[in-house]
């Protein structure tokens, strides 16, 4: 699945923050967006996730004017629940009234229920955790909220995943550990993922960086 962006222009009615940008990511390749605050990275997420309706810049609201396609499948004007694009934040955003099994399950597509828990113990073996269903995620460390993240927002079975400075908030140790977690997974997966972040060393393929600036 290949994810292919084209933004003609993300603009106020005074400002364009983006202007003839195109994108264009393979499966299981990691696209890395960076350029100063202001510079629209964040606003380019929005657009590719169909989240921009409430964005604004400064008090004005974005308009995008562009096409987003995944695999070939036209997603521009589609709901973000019908894109099949996942998002991963610089905070976990668990569920704090679930335990880590519930929290994965939540993210499991339906279907039998055998299936689903199976989903979730094999996604807790994966990052690493299994026998932390049960546990409250206040209970977890930074990383392993982070790896429970991670994990939840592969069970959806995203066809792409977007990542807006998801190692940002880690220590230096385990940021490292972490990203290295995140590029493996999506690799091994054959999603295409777009990363937005400040730091070079976030960096997952030097041959696929955009940088933005101020227009």
């Amino acid at each position: 699945m290949t994810l292919c962006v084209h933004i003609r222009q993300l603009a106020t009615r005074t400002h364009t923050l983006v202007q003839d940008l195109r994108i264009e990511v393979a499966p299981g390749r990691i696209l890395t967006l960076m350029g100063p605050s202001g510079s629209g990275k964040s606003s380019v997420l929005a657009a590719i996730a169909g989240t921009l309706e409430g964005v604004t810049e400064g008090s004005e609201a974005l308009r995008f004017e562009g096409t987003v396609t995944l695999d070939g499948r036209e997603l521009t004007t589609l709901p973000t629940a019908q894109r099949g694009v996942g998002l991963l934040f610089q905070d976990d955003l668990l569920f704090a009234h679930m335990t880590v099994a519930e929290n994965l399950l939540f993210a499991v597509p339906a279907g039998p229920r055998r299936e689903r828990l199976a989903a979730v113990e094999d996604a807790l073996q994966d990052a690493g955790l299994a026998g932390f269903g049960e546990r409250d995620p206040a209970t977890l460390s930074g990383g392993q909220r982070a790896r429970v993240a991670l994990m939840r927002a592969l069970l959806a079975r995203p066809r792409a995943l977007l990542l807006d400075e998801p190692f940002s908030k880690l220590d230096a140790a385990l940021r490292d550990q972490f990203r290295a977690f995140v590029f493996d997974h999506l690799r091994d997966s054959g999603v295409p993922a777009v990363l937005v972040t400040h730091d070079a060393a976030d960096v997952a393929d030097a041959a696929l960086v955009l940088e933005l600036g101020r227009a």
